[in-house]
């Protein structure tokens, strides 16, 4: 009977085999790659070029991003180490936003760099032999397997656009963005402005206008006055 440590390594292992077997990753997949050309030698090398269009969703979602369907350009080069595949390249495309500021339509060209590891399987538990029990679970998170000789690119693509890209693109760097009051672009009018009451006087200039009309009222009322007397003159 084996130990219950050991039962539970077991199962782990089976329910992983059993998701990667479900997860199976489509060649035809254009940011599916295979590396069997490579055949397992270190030292072994292959570089490549391809043009895919961007996926869904590819960059900061209502700020700045690559449209769906647009052409991204990828550099490869593939080289093999003991591990399993490590995949250098770069990435290039187009993204078009808005403007923080102003609102106006933004347009960047794109340029990411990456490198990243994609582990075999089975060099996976030849380190978990060596490793504690909390750096295995760590490591499990973050690195990246080959599936048959296949790796899939577009979550290491997305990542790297996202810190390529500016979190708060503007138009230019002088930009002056919107009128607070109307909205008015203060590119188009920069000497545009509102007259603006200071509220902590609102009440005191509603006194003044109250005193300025009872004065008008009291000259008002004293010329009249001035009129009646005069005309009751001329009768007598």
């Amino acid at each position: 009977m084996l130990p219950v440590c050991g039962g539970i390594f077991d199962l782990q292992r089976s329910v992983k085999a059993g998701t990667a077997l479900n997860t199976r990753l489509d060649h035809r997949n254009p940011l599916v790659f295979d590396t069997h050309e490579l055949g397992r030698r270190p030292g072994a090398m292959q570089r490549l070029s391809r043009e895919i269009a961007a996926p869904a969703d590819f960059g900061l979602a209502g700020v700045i991003g690559v449209p769906e369907g647009a052409p991204v350009k990828l550099s490869l080069r593939l080289e093999s180490v003991m591990e399993g595949v490590l995949v250098t390249g770069t990435a290039r495309a187009s993204a078009t936003g808005e403007c923080v500021r102003c609102l106006e339509s933004v347009e960047r060209e794109l340029k990411a760099d990456f490198q990243e590891m994609f582990s075999y399987p089975d060099a996976d538990d030849r380190s978990r032999a060596k490793a504690e029990p909390a750096d295995d679970a760590e490591d499990d998170e973050d690195t990246l397997f080959l599936e048959d000789g296949l790796f899939d690119l577009e979550p290491v693509l997305r990542d790297v656009v996202v810190l390529a890209l500016p979190m708060q693109p503007v138009c230019r760097e002088d930009c002056l963005g919107l009128c607070p009051d109307c909205g008015l672009s203060l590119n188009d009018d920069p000497d545009h402005h509102h007259d603006a009451v200071d509220i902590r006087w609102a009440a005191l200039q509603g006194l003044v206008v109250t005193d300025q009309d009872d004065e008008k009222d009291n000259m008002s009322g004293t010329a009249s006055d001035g009129v009646q007397g005069a005309a009751e003159k001329q009768e007598k």
